[in-house]
């Protein structure tokens, strides 16, 4: 598994980034707190504080690509 922290400014973001991540073949997750969603879920994502960095889980190693895909919204 690996995580990052990101963060999603705007409707426009959201709607990227879950075109982005729904091109993936393996499991990414969302943890805000103690609520965690399907990364691919718009509907989930937006019920979710987005004022705040969220932490993301990949489900797999080899998301190197994955990671270049949505470097605008990594944070450090």
């Amino acid at each position: 598994m690996t995580t990052a922290k990101i963060h999603i400014n705007t409707i426009e973001d959201v709607k990227k980034f879950v075109s982005i991540v729904t091109g993936c073949a393996y499991d990414v997750d969302i943890v805000s707190g103690r609520y965690a969603i399907d990364a691919k879920s718009i509907m989930g994502i937006f019920s979710l504080d987005l004022s705040k960095d969220l932490e993301l889980k990949i489900h797999s190693d080899d998301c190197a690509d994955f990671l270049d895909d949505i470097k605008d919204f990594i944070v450090a």
